[in-house]
């Protein structure tokens, strides 16, 4: 069995993507899947599977579905995954303040002529890299008050995609290398 993480895309404490974490805990350990471990309440699971990241997704998205309520994208990664996206963040190297870089994991890989579009777009004092295995997004301002968002890049790109910040991705990672 491997060790994976699953980032909720959405999920908010309260309204239409609400996915209380101790009954997604419960959901998730009664069809199977042993290690259940959440971390706050805004989607954050670790947990172990025979299933390949790909069928894990489609059946975590169909329990969430069938179990809580809402319709939700599901990203599955690895500890060494989420730590190689913390390890190439390029703008480590630039000095930026990390609170104010935000790692973001695409369901699947959009379609290289739109992320070519996409990041030959000015966005001023906030930055964009995408990369094969992520976007980083430097947003020095408020988040959400600026134009890069999860939302924007969601619409550019036309893929699924979910975003966490350096503190959530370090603890997921040691959360993951637990077990």
């Amino acid at each position: 069995m491997k060790t994976y993480i699953i980032l909720l895309r959405g999920v908010m404490p309260t309204g239409k993507n609400k996915v209380p974490m101790a009954q997604l805990r419960q959901v998730l350990s009664d069809n199977g899947f042993p290690g259940v471990r959440t971390w706050i309440q805004s989607g954050n699971v670790v947990l172990r599977s025979d299933l390949s990241a790909r069928e894990l997704e489609a059946r975590v998205h169909q329990l969430i579905k069938d179990h809580i309520g809402p319709e939700l994208a599901v990203v599955v990664r690895t500890s060494d995954e989420l730590q190689q996206v913390l390890d190439q963040n390029p703008f480590q190297k630039e000095g930026h303040d990390l609170a104010r870089v935000f790692f973001v994991s695409f369901q699947e890989s959009p379609p290289e002529e739109k992320v070519k579009a996409l990041l030959a777009q000015d966005f001023g004092p906030e930055k964009l890299i995408i990369t094969p295995a992520a976007a980083y997004m430097y947003i020095p301002g408020t988040y959400g008050k600026e134009k890069l968002s999860n939302n924007f890049l969601e619409r550019k790109l036309g893929v699924a995609a979910t975003m966490r910040n350096f503190n959530t991705m370090t603890k997921m990672i040691a959360l993951g290398m637990e077990e």
